[in-house]
């Protein structure tokens, strides 16, 4: 097999090349390195191979996983692989490594994917862009002189150019959504608790986060979730569990949904690119032309206090992680090991009192509330990812000095604020490659649902790309 013929499958091609005896695991893994030597140069997507899990994965190969023999790359951040480095990003989590599998990477390994290395990452994920000082930045492999998005960006970047058909990405505010707009690939964000963070968090900055993968496919996305959704031993979070399996899902249309959407940016925020919004009322008018009820309307969102919200859930967070890795290291938390807007988050969160976290905890309810109400009278929210197509790289340079915690986030928010919310109520979103700029740069469409309701999502997202296909659509930088 060529390379370009590699590339030209989604994961769940590649696993069925695998089950007929077409190609072999092994090949497919050499396939896949020799495009990260190919491009990575370039790119900076990938920051480190891991080859003794890399044979441990071909080893396990033929145990009847759904990506039996797929390569794949796990994010520098949020999982923890028995025996490989977890340094977050970070120059003070250098050679730092996970001491057992969590739960995530158990399911991981029994989808049957191949993981071939680690992708970059920000500093402890706050940025949306993944340019940290430890391992510079990842560029995008549509336009080299702009971001990747982030903090899922090495991950997005991979697959975009065709490195691997899909790779682990986590998302706390937009991270799977942003790099998937970026990078011009699909990104679902599942409910809050669908797939677990155990053993050793119950969730992420208090319910924020969420973990599944970028991928070229929706069907990709969708198996993945079958493959590590559920409870794990122990969880206090609950979701019912899908009455279909996704893939399932991915296959259906829906039936005639209540679609509401707007391209206004949310109060306080950056104006939205004019080529943003004529994509929104472009999806608005194939989403009317498919069956589907459509009207204006947004649930009420404000950066200033969406950017006070993260901050004060996240920082509490970043300032365990990093004096754990101080004690473990034996490195002071000072500039030579940390970000400045890293610092200047790690000492808000060390100011913060219990009462500061339960007022803020009592705003994320408030926000719930009343996006749940706005989504009584919809099924869906169509509205930009991002209010326009990728930015030029340093831009978002988190060691940027004199900038406090919340003109950070305010910042990162401005670009990206409508992604934010939804990690706030847990509801799943997704990122769809659905148009692109003048110019040729993706421009990420959202589409967010109820609470549980990833069967929506994944339904009108197969609808989607049935409609308007993007397989075609390849960066000028790739396999």
């Amino acid at each position: 097999m060529k390379l370009s013929e590699y590339a030209s499958y989604d994961g769940l091609g590649l696993a069925e090349l695998v089950r007929q005896g077409d190609i072999t695991p092994r090949e497919l893994a050499d396939l896949a390195l020799a495009a990260i030597e190919q491009l990575n140069p370039k790119i900076n997507a990938v920051v480190g191979l891991i080859e003794e899990e890399t044979e441990a994965s071909l080893a396990r190969s033929g145990e009847g996983g759904p990506f039996d023999g797929v390569p794949f790359l796990i994010k520098d951040l949020g999982i923890s692989y028995a025996g490989v480095l977890s340094e977050m990003g970070s120059r003070l989590g250098r050679g730092v490594v996970a001491p057992h599998d969590s739960e995530l990477a158990i399911r991981l390994k029994r989808s049957g994917v191949v993981t071939l290395g680690r992708t970059n990452t920000p500093e402890f994920g706050v940025n949306a862009s993944a340019e940290p000082v430890a391992n510079g930045p990842t560029r995008n492999p549509w336009d080299l002189g702009r971001i990747a998005g982030g903090s899922s960006g090495g991950s997005a970047a991979a697959v975009a150019a065709g490195m691997v058909p899909l790779g682990h990405a986590n998302d706390g505010a937009g991270s799977i959504r942003f790099p998937a707009a970026c990078c011009g690939v699909f990104g679902l964000k599942p409910s809050r608790g669908r797939v677990s963070f155990g053993p050793d968090a119950d969730e992420l900055a208090f319910g924020l986060g969420s973990q599944l993968a970028l991928s070229r496919s929706v069907r990709d996305s969708a198996a993945m979730l079958d493959a590590i959704e559920g409870l794990d031993v122990g969880t206090r979070l609950m979701l019912p569990p899908p009455e279909r399996p996704y893939l399932e899902e991915a296959g259906r249309d829906p039936s005639p949904l209540r679609v509401a959407f707007s391209a206004n940016a949310p109060e306080g925020g950056t104006p939205v690119d004019r080529q943003v919004c004529d994509a929104i009322n472009e999806i608005a008018r194939l989403c009317e032309e498919l069956g589907h009820e459509v009207r204006e309307g947004a649930p009420g969102m404000n950066v200033p206090d969406l950017a006070n919200i993260f901050l004060s859930l996240a920082s509490p967070g970043i300032a365990g992680w990093a004096g754990g890795l101080a004690e473990a290291t034996g490195r002071p938390l000072s500039e030579e090991t940390l970000e400045a807007t890293t610092l200047e988050i790690l000492e808000y969160g060390r100011r913060m009192t219990a009462i500061d976290l339960l007022a803020s905890l009592d705003k994320v309810n408030t926000l719930s509330r009343s996006t749940g109400r706005f989504f009584e009278t919809c099924d869906v929210w169509l509205s930009p990812v991002t209010v326009s197509p990728p930015i030029e790289l340093g831009v978002l340079d988190a060691n940027a000095k004199g900038v406090d915690g919340q003109a950070w986030f305010e910042k990162i928010f401005s670009y990206g604020a409508f992604t934010t919310i939804f990690n706030a109520t847990g509801q799943p979103a997704m990122s769809m490659p659905l148009c692109w700029s003048g110019d040729g740069l993706p421009i990420g469409i959202q589409f967010a649902a109820g609470l549980g309701r990833e069967d929506i999502l994944f339904q009108l997202a197969g609808q989607l790309e049935r409609a308007r296909p993007w397989r075609d659509k390849r960066p000028p930088l790739s396999i």
